[in-house]
């Protein structure tokens, strides 16, 4: 009898059985039971001595994270780290520069460390359309959605982007704001922020207002350059009221520069990030963020490499949802703007 057999009988995933072996809390209790039951009935055993020996000596998944500064993929990488130990797997994790192709590093991880399957945290979709194709084991990419692409061992869970930019946009034009800049990200449409700088110019087309590429500035994912894009974007539009940053990073930056530039946060100018890390409840101000559901997108990616790993299955790819949530960097902005 094996965790395999367990699994089986109880009608779950392999992943879901180590969770109750290992008293995981992400558990429902009634899946809980249901296992445990199973358990009892066939006086199945964990062998730890087994199953640390083959954590040391069977090959590991490969966690391949694309972006030094990104404190999101950070809080991804130890979850996914925690569960794929609690289910007895080892993880390989490989940090990339932002702008590094992704998919040839895997095909070279491939070829010389032969992971059983492979993490992908962050990617762009013109890498994978490009050199998916060479890889053969099962893989999941967080934080980007590869449905189009149509691989048969590539999953994905995402957040809905363009939705969460455009309420972001939506929410400041309902205190008042009327000129909002747009901070970070490469926007290449095969880019996660892409996305993001769509819903913005959903939102500001329902709204009926403009969008002025002059009020945009990409930058990358790290608090120097969204410092210095800041004062850039702000020297250039000096009439902005709200300023939305595309990831949390980049707003903490941004609010650094808008100090060093003897203004304010949120009197003189409100900011809104993205990402929801804990750093941005430990801001000052407390900042306004959208919140990516770390906990969700890697129990769910995980769960989902796992089972490829027991049985190949046809992918799977979800949209995992965002909660909005107001902090203390959002205020109406000192003169009503014209409409």
């Amino acid at each position: 009898m094996t965790i395999k057999d367990i699994a089986k009988l109880s009608g779950v995933g392999v992943a879901t059985v180590s969770r109750v072996l290992n008293h995981h809390p992400d558990v429902s209790e009634d899946t809980r039971r249901k296992v445990l039951a199973v358990v009892e009935e066939q006086g199945f055993q964990p062998n730890t001595n087994a199953k640390h020996l083959k954590q040391q000596t069977s090959a590991s998944v490969a966690v391949i994270v694309k972006g030094t500064m990104n404190m999101l993929f950070a809080d991804l990488v130890e979850r996914c780290q925690q569960l794929l130990q609690d289910a007895g797997r080892d993880a390989a994790v490989y940090y990339l520069d932002e702008d590094a192709n992704e998919v040839a590093y895997a095909l070279q991880l491939c070829r010389e460390r032969k992971p059983l399957g492979i993490l992908f945290l962050g990617g762009d979709l013109e890498f994978f359309q490009a050199e998916f194709g060479g890889i053969s084991v099962p893989c999941v990419l967080l934080t980007n959605s590869a449905r189009e692409l149509d691989f048969p061992n590539l999953s994905s869970l995402t957040t809905d982007d363009e939705e969460a930019a455009r309420q972001v946009v939506r929410f400041l034009a309902d205190r008042g704001h009327r000129h909002i800049g747009l901070l970070g990200g490469n926007w290449s449409c095969t880019q996660i922020s892409y996305r993001r700088v769509r819903g913005c110019q959903k939102a500001l087309d329902e709204l009926g207002l403009p969008f002025d590429p002059r009020c945009c500035e990409p930058c990358r994912y790290s608090l120097p350059d969204a410092y210095d894009t800041t004062k850039r974007l702000l020297a250039r539009c000096p009439e902005l009221t709200a300023l939305f940053c595309i990831s949390d990073v980049m707003a903490i930056g941004a609010i650094r520069a808008i100090r060093d530039l003897g203004r304010r946060v949120p009197e003189d100018i409100s900011v809104v990030g993205y990402d929801g890390i804990p750093l941005s409840q430990f801001s000052l101000p407390r900042l306004t963020t959208v919140r990516q559901d770390t906990q969700q997108l890697a129990r769910q990616g995980v769960d989902l490499l796992l089972d490829n790993l027991q049985r190949p299955r046809p992918p799977v790819h979800s949209v995992v949802p965002f909660q909005l949530i107001p902090g203390e960097s959002v205020a109406p902005p000192r003169t009503p703007a014209a409409h």
